[in-house]
């Protein structure tokens, strides 16, 4: 019977034992009554605090547990009238396939970042003034000292065995993501990963499914290579795979960024995300999931990757240390399917590796010290901040030109041109005059009546700095 709670609340109590936080214990608790048909559809789940008292815990404990069913679309929270399972997982395929993987107990991570000058606006650049440099000169110093011979010698191709094992440490507790380090390759930056995977699963002239709008660079990249892409729209919920099926049935891949879509900020939804890991399924299609800005989310807590609901082996899983330590680094990884690290082995030994091992051990040392954890700590309050210092400034604009676009993290802000003007024009009014706005017409495969600008917010130190590059930016809308 809809409406009422089918789990046994001794079936959801967390082992205080398990390496596990309690949290995501009561998480894959819920996944699983779910997923073995003892919440249904339409069943309304206990309130945060019943739940609470019922099984001895924080009230922020179950809460941040809600939070993550609610953000992947498990739960839908009805306000005076509770918290419901999704009833739209009733029209999905079997939704064990749901169940998250248990990630292996591991050593948790952390991060780093050097500096660069950065334009007012300019995206993918982190907070620079924030990076904990003493920390990173530090570390520095210490593995110059304690360099093991091994990595003076020829580096491994697949990246720094140390790093390799921190990042699939960190992806188990993090991302949920099970994985070893043997599924883990460094490159040297994104676009090196998505040349790993080129090389090794495609061929040229392949069909693929991209996000439109898309990541920009990613879409430059793969067309140069010779790939082919068919443009799949993205709404509120995501990339629309219904469309997607109905325009390019026979694509061999998809690139998708699911947790916080590039551009728009948005998160790809349960019942898409379940629909899209059918499709390659059936297809027998690869899915490139570009874990964009995932660790920056100001509304709970990160969203789990696609990655962690991948059943049959289809995802191939990227995420890049340029946009939470700096991008000098030029460094990015990508976790493969546990049946493909074999052939991917045997590619990068043809292909150019990731480069010196220092830096990587660096990392390596940032993370297994917990700095990197500590740090994103540190800077999801410190970017929801200097958001709001952007978002304020623009707000008070006056004509009414620009309309800032909800986004629950990211470091940039998408700002709907509530006006004619053509965004490309004023994009590149406003380059000219310094600042890096970018276009989202530039961002798109098909053309749209809906013109934006993007603006990255996290080198504005203050609001005055915000409310300043805002005004320059004014100038040049009001010459428009």
């Amino acid at each position: 019977m809809s409406g009422t709670s089918r789990a046994d609340p001794l079936h959801l109590k967390p082992n205080r034992e398990q390496d596990a936080p309690i949290y995501l214990q009561l998480y894959r608790r819920y996944q699983e009554a779910i997923a073995s048909g003892r919440l249904r559809p339409g069943d309304r789940v206990p309130s945060v605090r019943s739940l609470a008292s019922e099984l001895g815990l924080a009230r922020g404990t179950v809460e941040v547990a809600y939070q993550m069913l609610v953000g992947e679309g498990y739960f839908v929270a009805r306000g005076a009238a509770g918290t419901v399972v999704s009833p739209r997982l009733g029209n999905l395929a079997d939704a064990s396939r749901a169940k998250t993987s248990t990630p292996p107990p591991g050593p948790s991570p952390r991060p780093q970042a050097p500096d660069h000058g950065a334009q007012p606006f300019q995206l993918g650049v982190p907070a620079l003034d924030a990076f904990p440099r003493k920390t990173w000169t530090r570390l520095a110093g210490h593995t110059l000292r304690t360099l093991e011979t091994v990595a003076m010698s020829y580096p491994d191709p697949a990246g720094y065995g140390p790093l390799r094992r921190a990042i699939a440490a960190y992806l188990g507790i993090a991302r949920g993501i099970a994985c070893t380090a043997e599924q883990v390759f460094v490159t040297a930056g994104y676009r090196g990963a998505l040349e790993l995977v080129r090389r090794t699963l495609l061929r040229t002239g392949d069909l693929g499914w991209y996000e439109d709008p898309g990541y920009i660079f990613a879409r430059q990249f793969l067309e140069r290579a010779g790939m082919r892409l068919a443009p799949v729209p993205v709404d509120e919920e995501g990339l629309n795979v219904r469309l997607g099926r109905q325009r390019a049935a026979e694509a061999r891949f998809a690139v998708v960024t699911p947790t916080h879509q590039s551009p728009t900020g948005v998160a790809l939804s349960l019942p898409r995300r379940l629909e899209l890991l059918e499709w390659a399924r059936h297809r027998r299609a690869w899915i490139v999931e570009d874990d964009y800005d995932s660790e920056f989310r100001y509304q709970g807590r990160p969203l789990p990757a696609l990655k962690s609901l991948d059943r049959n082996e289809r995802v191939l899983y990227t995420g890049t240390f340029s946009k939470v330590l700096f991008p000098g680094l030029r460094l990015a990884y990508l976790v493969v399917p546990a049946s493909q690290a074999g052939k991917f082995r045997d590619m990068v030994n043809h292909l150019p590796d990731p480069g010196s091992a220092l830096p990587q051990a660096m990392v390596a040392d940032f993370m297994e010290q917990g700095h990197f954890t500590r740090h994103l700590r540190r800077m999801r309050p410190l970017y929801a901040t200097r958001r709001g210092y952007l978002a304020d400034a623009l707000a008070r604009m006056p004509g009414g030109r620009l309309h800032v676009q909800p986004q629950a993290g990211g470091i940039h802000i998408l700002a709907r041109l509530l006006t004619r003007q053509g965004d490309k024009r004023l994009a590149l009014a406003a380059q000219a005059d310094g600042l890096a706005v970018q276009a989202l017409s530039d961002w798109r495969m098909r053309k749209s009546s809906q013109g934006g600008l993007l603006m990255g917010f996290a080198n504005f130190v203050t609001a005055e700095d915000a409310a300043a590059a805002v005004r320059r930016l004014e100038a040049v809308l009001e010459r428009g």
